[in-house]
């Protein structure tokens, strides 16, 4: 007799996609901090439903990982070491509920920068450097991958890497206005459209 596989046995070749949610900070994770300009670990304060959403996504397989640009810390408006204090508070506070972040990417230069900061990176939005990495380091699939933020710059950023993209209304709402950009996928916020991901409920916005 023939052994008959388990509905959870996953033939080889035949595995799923690795998919990546590449979640903005400010505006989308986190409320926006006072004054626009994160002053240290104070200002980390989740959204509601924001970190029950990730850990949904986390047990449903996907690879989460920040993304962002941190100008105050670029222009010298935070100290590096409060932004590193900041960025230590929000990964724990994340994986001590059971929201382990893949990868941070987290540009804290910028080409007009204070010493120290100066420069250009990859990484910096609506450059694709965070999404390429991933794909090469993690193996995801960035055509089954998503963004998620409330600003145009993610969002150019992952167009032009091929990735998926869904605006929140919260924070911005797309707001900024500095690239003109479609999305697939329009949701009140962070928890919604996680929540439209995992249900696989979605259509293309108009």
């Amino acid at each position: 007799m023939h052994h008959k596989p388990e509905r959870h046995d996953i033939l080889p070749g035949t595995e799923p996609p690795k998919r990546g949610l590449f979640i903005d900070r400010w505006g989308t994770l986190l409320e926006p901090p006072p004054g626009d300009r994160p002053r240290g670990p104070e200002d980390v304060r989740f959204l509601a439903g924001t970190v029950d959403a990730l850990h949904r996504a986390h047990c449903a397989g996907w690879n989460l990982y920040l993304i962002g640009n941190e100008d105050a810390v670029a222009f010298g408006q935070l100290a590096l070491r409060d932004w590193q204090r900041l960025e230590s508070a929000l990964i724990g506070e994340l994986e001590a509920n059971g929201v382990p972040i893949r990868h941070n990417y987290a540009a804290i230069h910028h080409p007009r920068g204070v010493a120290g900061q100066r420069g250009d990176s990859v990484y910096r939005l609506p450059n694709t450097g965070a999404f390429y990495h991933a794909q090469h380091h993690d193996g995801v699939s960035l055509r089954d991958s998503w963004v998620i933020g409330d600003s145009t710059v993610e969002h150019a950023a992952a167009w032009r890497a091929g990735v998926r993209r869904a605006a929140v209304r919260s924070g911005l709402g797309l707001g900024d206005r500095q690239f003109e950009v479609d999305v697939d996928l329009v949701a009140s916020d962070l928890s919604d459209a996680i929540g439209s991901l995992l249900r696989g409920r979605w259509q293309l916005a108009a």
